[in-house]
């Protein structure tokens, strides 16, 4: 039989609303009241009733995730970030992975409303009028990173633009002159929400007009972009710098390079974009734009506990990047 809150209070002689104090650390008793409590409680292996606790405070100290996967280690950083603080404000998290499909994250979105959470950390690729009356028809905290939908939502993220931007001013101070753009994600261009991506190819054309670079960048889209660089006839003559959206492809450039022997950064230069804790076990070290993963996870959580706890989020601006000046460049 389940023991309940109203068992300990016979058994120790006070009443119901004694031993919630004493359970969940509040004021208004006294120690030797709370001791004799928490031992009761622990040799009866007393386990709260979350579902009628939730009934009680009108929450239930649950925020869902929804992230498209794992592979990506910045998203392993993030959700480790996201995870740490919630446990710290004394939240739980339930993930929920969309794997970029548009159906499967409304599954995901609908799945974490009827498990009641309190809030949603939201990494979206859905856009537009009728996704945004679906968020609403909830009627749940909501605060979306870096795949912006509108002003209508709650957005923590970085200047993804002024990023690329400033990393490619720094390529062409190496005095590259010839450039591939790596982002499979383009292939999603005007049917998914992929603004980031789009905010980062939009980053490079500028950095290339802002540098006088008149040659026709190759954009690669294909998810098969190591196949198409053996396309691509690499000299001494005019030095060449392969751009990628994320690490992860400039991890995957920088093996097929190496493994045809061509010489980084001085035949062909390598930019990533991310920073991912990985990078300190790869050699040259990769040149990236760095932008602070952790702070968004936390920035996120804790500004969804002040929406429900006070009723409106903290307002977050955009948040700093940095130029990391590796070996590949």
């Amino acid at each position: 039989m389940k023991v309940t809150i109203k068992d300990i209070a016979t058994i120790c002689g006070v009443s119901a609303g004694t031993v919630d104090r004493a359970l969940n650390n509040r004021t208004g008793i006294s120690e030797k009241t709370r001791e004799k409590i928490l031992k009761t409680a622990k040799e009866l292996n007393y386990r709260p009733d979350y579902t009628a606790r939730s009934l009680v405070m009108g929450k239930t100290m649950t925020i869902g995730v929804v992230l498209f996967d794992l592979y990506n280690r910045s998203f392993a950083q993030l959700l480790n970030a996201i995870e740490l603080k919630a446990r710290e404000l004394g939240y739980f998290i339930y993930i929920t992975l969309s794997d970029k499909n548009p159906e499967n994250e409304l599954n995901c979105i609908e799945h974490l409303v009827n498990r009641k959470v309190d809030g949603i950390i939201l990494f979206t690729v859905n856009k537009g009028e009728q996704f945004e009356a679906n968020l609403s028809k909830w009627g749940i905290p909501i605060i979306t990173i870096f795949n912006y939908v509108s002003e209508k939502w709650e957005y923590i993220g970085i200047q993804e633009r002024q990023a690329m931007k400033e990393a490619v001013d720094y390529i062409a101070s190496k005095r590259y002159k010839k450039f591939i753009y790596i982002s499979p994600p383009l292939t999603y261009l005007g049917k998914n929400n992929i603004y980031t991506q789009e905010e980062r190819l939009n980053g490079f054309y500028d950095g290339l007009k802002s540098n006088g670079i008149t040659s026709k960048p190759l954009i690669i889209k294909n998810s098969e972009y190591i196949k198409e660089l053996d396309n691509i006839t690499f000299s001494q003559d005019g030095k060449v710098a392969i751009v990628c959206a994320t690490d992860l492809y400039a991890l995957e450039v920088m093996n097929y390079l190496k493994e045809k022997g061509f010489n980084i950064p001085e035949q062909v230069g390598v930019m990533g974009f991310d920073d991912i804790d990985m990078l300190k076990y790869i050699t040259p070290r990769l040149t990236t734009v760095k932008y602070p993963i952790d702070e968004i996870g936390r920035r996120a959580i804790e500004s969804m506990v002040n929406k429900i706890n006070h009723g409106h989020f903290i307002s977050t601006p955009l948040l700093n990047y940095q130029i990391i000046k590796g070996e590949s460049i």
